[in-house]
C-alpha cells in the first residue's frame, strides 16, 4: 500500500460514497471506483459494502481505517511542521466561509486581501458544512458558532446578530387584515431550524429554503416571516424587521485555524486582515447599525 491510497480509502470512508470522495480530491469518479477495486485486490479483503445511499466499512475496512487515520496524522504532521517554518507571503492559501458571508459582506474583504497581498494565491470554498482543517481541507475557516472545535486556534471576533424579517409590503398586509404571520420554512442550519421551530411551532411551511440567500429571496417575495442574520436582511430596502434582535439568536464569528499553521506568514497575514476587517463592520453584524434601521 502506498499513502495516495490510503488517502483515497480515508476520503470514501469518511464521505460514505465513491461520487463524494471523488468531489473531495477533486478526481473522476472512475478513478476512486477504479483504485478502490485495486486496492481491495491487494489486501485480498472487501473493505466495503454497498448500501442504500452509500456504502459501509466491513471490519476489515474498520480494521484499515483506523490504520489509516494514524497513519494521516503523522504525515500531516510532518506537514504541518513544514508549513510553520514558511515565512513568505507566497502560495495558496484555502478559506473556507459561510455562502451567505463570502457572498456579501466578505467579498470586499477578500479583494482587499489580494490586492495586498497579490502573490498570496486566495482559494475559497463557499460551504455551510465544516471543513476539516485537521486533515488540511483549508488552512482558515471563518464560521458561525458559540462552542468552536478543542482542536483548533482562533478569536471570536464579533456577535452576529439575527432576527425576524418580513417585506415592507406583507408587514403593511399584516396590519391591515392582522393576524399571524406565515413562516417561511428553512432547511439551511440547525440554528435556523430551531429558532424556527420555537417561533412558529407546528404551523406548516408553503415554502422551504435550504439556504439563506433564497430565504431572503423569498421574503422579498412576501412569502412570509424568517429569520436572518441582521448583516443580511438590515442592508436591504425591501425588508424591515418584524421586532428587534433576540439575544437568544446571537452567534459567534470566529476566525480559526490549525495549530501547526500559527507560524505560517500567509495564513497570520490573513487572519489578521480579517479580524481587523470583520471589527471595522462591527455595528453591521451586531445589528447595530444606525442607517439600516
Amino acid at each position: 500500500m502506498n499513502w495516495d491510497d490510503l488517502r483515497l480509502f480515508l476520503a470514501v470512508a469518511r464521505t460514505g460514497s465513491i461520487s463524494g470522495a471523488a468531489r473531495q480530491l477533486d478526481v473522476q469518479h472512475s478513478t476512486v471506483s477504479r483504485r478502490m477495486r485495486q486496492l481491495e485486490e491487494k489486501l485480498g479483503a472487501r473493505l466495503l459494502e454497498r448500501k442504500t445511499g452509500g456504502y459501509e466499512l466491513t471490519q476489515a475496512g474498520e480494521d484499515i481505517k483506523q490504520a489509516a487515520s494514524r497513519i494521516e496524522r503523522e504525515v500531516l504532521g510532518v506537514d504541518g511542521a513544514l508549513l510553520g517554518k514558511d515565512t513568505a507571503l507566497v502560495g495558496p492559501l484555502r478559506v473556507t466561509a459561510i455562502n451567505n458571508m463570502a457572498n456579501s459582506v466578505f467579498m470586499p474583504m477578500f479583494a482587499g486581501f489580494t490586492r495586498q497581498h497579490p502573490l498570496v494565491e486566495l482559494h475559497v470554498a463557499v460551504s455551510n458544512s465544516d471543513a476539516s482543517l485537521a486533515q488540511r481541507e483549508a488552512d482558515v475557516a471563518i464560521r458561525l458558532t458559540n462552542t468552536p472545535p478543542d482542536t483548533l486556534i482562533g478569536k471570536r471576533v464579533v456577535t452576529v446578530a439575527s432576527t425576524i424579517y418580513a417585506s415592507r409590503s406583507y408587514l403593511e398586509q399584516l396590519r391591515q387584515q392582522g393576524g399571524e404571520p406565515r413562516w417561511i420554512g428553512v432547511d439551511c442550519c440547525e440554528f435556523h431550524k430551531t429558532w424556527t421551530r420555537q417561533c412558529c411551532g407546528e404551523q406548516p411551511h408553503h415554502f422551504i429554503s435550504d439556504d439563506t440567500l433564497l430565504t431572503l429571496s423569498a421574503i422579498r417575495e412576501g412569502l412570509g416571516v424568517s429569520i436572518l442574520p441582521c448583516f443580511m436582511a438590515d442592508t436591504d430596502p425591501l425588508l424591515q424587521r418584524y421586532c428587534e434582535p433576540d439575544p437568544a439568536y446571537n452567534l459567534g464569528l470566529w476566525v480559526l485555524m490549525h495549530p501547526d499553521l500559527k507560524r505560517t506568514a500567509r495564513v497570520l497575514a490573513f487572519r489578521d486582515y480579517m479580524i481587523h476587517a470583520i471589527k471595522a463592520r462591527g455595528d453591521l453584524f451586531e445589528g447595530r447599525c444606525p442607517e439600516c434601521q
